[in-house]
C-alpha cells in the first residue's frame, strides 16, 4: 500500500488527485506529524507533500533498516518534482518517483548514484529481484570509481549489463561482485566482497500429517547448510497436491518467506528418482514425494541433495518430514522487443524497461541509433545491416543460448513484419522468451489519418523478396473480394514500383475509386512526417516509398471533414 500524506490544503488536493490515480494508495487525512509515524508503519511505500527538509526531521525517529523501512518520496505543492528521499532501490521509492512523475507530469529527481550512473542497483540487481550479502557500499563504490571488478559467476547468468570495469579477469585483490547460491567464502585477498544470490534453487519437502513448521523448517536449514546453499537462493518449496493444505509445509514456506509449488501424485510419479519408496507411495500415490517435487519445479535442473529425513524434537519420535534440493538450469533469455514507429514518445515503458534490462541487444543499425542513449553502460550492441533479419534472429537466439539477457530490436510491434517470427522460428525451449509489443506503423498512420481500421481490416506486405507475388495478389484479391480495409506495408521501393499500381487496380475491381478514401502515412512520427487523405482514383503512387503505410478504405469508408473514417458498423449510421 501506498500512504498519501499533506500538511496543507494545496497539498491535499494533490494528494486526492494522485489518490485517484494510484489504485493502491490510501490517504491519511490528519496532520502530518500525527499521521507520518502511523503510516511508516503500515505501509510499503510513502509519498508526503512537503519540503524534503521537513520530512526528513519527522522520519529521523522512524528510521530502522534500509531493508525494512518504507520507500518515502516527497512531492512538492505544485507538483513539479518527485525527490525520492528514502529507500531508493530497497523501499521502491525510486520507482514510484518514476510512476508519480508519469502520472502528475513531475520531474523525477534521484540521487541514488548506480541510477544516476546507468547502472544496476547491486543491492537488489535491479531488475531481478536478487538479494545481497556482503559489502554493497564498497563494491558499488569501486564500480562507480571505474576500479576494476572482479566478476565471479557459478554459471553464466542471464544478468544485464555491467560497466566494463566489472570484469572476470580483474586481479585477485579487486573487490569482488559473486553471483552464487554456494555459503563457502570466495578467495580475495581481503578486498572487498559483495554476494549476489539468485533464486534458483528448490526445495522439495514431504511430510506425514501434522508435521509441525518448526521440524520442517528446522529441516531445510539444515539441509541447506549441510549442502553449503544459501537460504536466500530458494525460490519455492515443492510437494504433492495432497500435502497443499498442510498446515505446517503452509507455515514453512511462509517462514522461509517463498512460494509454495504442488504436482499431482501422478506426474511425480513419473520421475526417476535415486530414493523412492513405498511409504509415500502408499499414502500419496507418488513413490518419491521431496525428491520428486524439487525436480518436477526445476524442470531440466539437477538434484544437489538427494532426501533427507528430519530429525524429531522428541527423542525415539519417527521423523515426520523429507527435504531435497534442486538446482534449476540457467535459462538465457531473449526478449522480443518492437521499438514502435520512430518517436521516443512512442516507445512503451515495458520496451525501455527490456532494452535496460539486457545485457546484448542485436538489430538493424538504424533502430539501434534510436535508442543507444536507453542503454545501461556495458551493454554489448550487435547491429547488422538492411536485409540480414534471419541472421539477426540466428544470432540473438545463440547470445541468449549462451546464457545472455539479449533484446532484438525492431520497428513497430516485433511480432508484425518484424523479428518475432524468425527469431522464434530458431530459438528451441531451452531459454526464455519475452515478447514487448509495440506500436505498430499501422496504427501510427491511423491516428494520423482519423480512424480508418474502425472495422475489419487485414494487413499485406507487397514485398516479395519473401513472398512470391501469386500469393501476394492472390491475398489482394482476396481482401478486396471481402470488402476489408487493407494496408500496405513496403508498399514501394526503386526496384519494385509496379506492385503498388497492380495492388490498388485490384482494389478499384471491387471498391468505387472516386469515393474509396485512401490514406498516405509517410515516415509516421519521424522529423520527416506527413500524411494525406485522397481517393483510390487520384492517390498518387509517386509519393509512395517503403518508410509509407498505404491505407485503402471498404465500400463503407468515408473521408468526413478532410479524415479517413471507416464506421464500426456494416451500416452508416445517421
Amino acid at each position: 500500500m501506498i500512504g498519501l500524506l499533506a500538511a496543507t490544503a494545496a497539498g491535499r488536493r494533490a494528494a486526492a488527485d494522485l489518490a485517484g490515480r494510484l489504485p493502491d494508495a490510501r490517504q491519511y487525512e490528519g496532520p502530518v506529524g500525527v499521521e507520518l509515524p502511523r503510516a511508516f508503519a503500515e505501509c510499503d511505500r510513502l509519498v508526503v507533500f512537503l519540503a524534503v527538509g521537513a520530512t526528513v526531521r519527522l522520519l529521523a525517529p522512524l528510521l530502522r533498516d534500509k531493508a525494512g523501512d518504507p520507500g518515502v518520496v516527497c512531492v512538492d505543492e505544485a507538483g513539479r518534482f518527485a525527490v525520492p528521499v528514502l529507500g531508493g532501490h530497497a523501499g521502491g521509492a525510486n520507482e514510484l518517483a518514476d510512476r508519480i512523475g508519469e502520472l502528475l507530469g513531475a520531474v523525477p529527481v534521484s540521487t541514488t548514484a548506480t541510477d544516476a550512473a546507468g547502472i544496476p542497483g547491486l543491492d537488489t540487481l535491479d531488475p531481478l529481484g536478487w538479494t545481497a550479502e556482503g559489502e554493497v557500499a564498497a563494491v558499488t563504490r569501486a564500480v562507480l570509481d571505474g576500479d576494476p571488478v572482479r566478476l565471479v559467476a557459478d554459471r553464466r547468468y542471464p544478468l544485464p549489463a555491467l560497466p566494463a570495469n566489472v570484469r572476470e579477469d580483474a586481479a585477485p585483490g579487486a573487490p569482488v561482485l559473486r553471483v552464487s547460491d554456494r555459503t563457502a567464502a570466495v578467495e580475495s585477498a581481503g578486498a572487498p566482497v559483495l554476494t549476489l544470490r539468485p533464486r534458483d534453487l528448490v526445495v522439495g519437502v514431504g511430510a506425514s500429517r501434522g508435521a509441525s513448521a518448526e521440524e520442517i523448517t528446522a529441516l531445510v536449514d539444515s539441509v541447506l547448510a549441510e549442502a553449503g546453499l544459501s537460504r536466500r537462493s530458494v525460490t519455492a518449496l515443492a510437494t504433492v497436491d495432497a500435502k497443499a493444505e498442510e498446515p505446517g509445509i503452509l507455515a514453512a514456506a511462509e517462514a522461509l518467506g517463498v512460494r509454495l509449488v504442488t504436482h499431482p501424485a501422478e506426474a511425480l510419479a513419473s520421475i526417476e528418482v535415486p530414493n523412492p519408496s513405498d511409504a509415500p507411495l502408499a499414502a500419496v500415490g507418488t513413490p518419491s514425494v521431496a525428491e520428486a517435487a524439487a525436480l518436477a519445479t526445476a524442470p531440466g535442473g539437477e538434484l544437489l541433495v538427494p532426501k533427507r529425513k528430519s530429525a524429531p524434537a522428541e527423542a525415539g519420535a519417527a521423523p515426520m518430514a523429507t527435504a531435497a534440493v534442486a538446482r534449476r538450469p540457467v535459462r538465457g533469455r531473449l526478449a522480443l522487443v518492437g521499438l514502435g514507429p520512430g518517436a521516443r514518445d512512442l516507445l512503451t515503458e515495458r520496451a525501455r524497461n527490456e532494452l535496460r534490462r539486457a545485457s546484448v541487444v542485436v538489430g538493424l543499425d538504424q533502430y539501434l541509433d534510436q535508442i543507444r542513449d536507453l542503454l545501461r553502460p556495458g551493454t554489448r550492441i550487435e547491429s547488422t545491416g538492411l536485409g540480414a533479419e534471419e541472421a539477426r534472429a540466428r544470432s540473438a537466439v545463440r547470445l541468449a543460448q549462451q546464457g545472455h539477457a539479449v533484446a532484438l530490436i525492431g520497428s513497430g510491434d516485433a511480432g508484425v513484419y518484424a523479428m518475432a517470427s524468425p527469431a522464434l522460428a530458431e530459438a528451441g525451449d531451452d531459454i526464455d522468451v519475452v515478447g514487448v509489443p509495440g506500436v505498430t506503423a499501422a496504427l501510427a498512420a491511423g491516428s494520423l489519418l482519423g480512424a480508418p481500421l474502425g472495422h475489419d481490416h487485414v494487413s499485406i506486405s507487397l514485398s516479395d523478396l519473401h513472398t512470391p507475388w501469386e500469393v501476394i495478389e492472390r491475398r489482394v484479391r482476396a481482401a478486396a473480394e471481402a470488402d476489408l480495409v487493407v494496408t500496405f506495408y513496403n508498399p514501394r521501393s526503386r526496384g519494385r514500383d509496379w506492385q503498388l499500381p497492380k495492388a490498388l487496380a485490384i482494389l478499384s475491381e471491387h471498391r468505387e475509386p472516386a469515393a474509396t478514401p485512401v490514406g498516405v502515412a509517410h515516415s509516421v512520427s519521424r522529423p520527416d512526417e506527413w500524411h494525406t487523405v485522397t481517393t483510390l482514383a487520384e492517390v498518387d503512387v509517386r509519393t509512395v516509398d517503403m518508410t509509407t503505410v498505404v491505407v485503402v478504405g471498404n465500400t463503407a469508408s468515408r473521408r468526413i471533414a478532410g479524415r479517413f473514417v471507416t464506421p464500426r458498423g456494416y451500416r452508416w449510421q445517421s
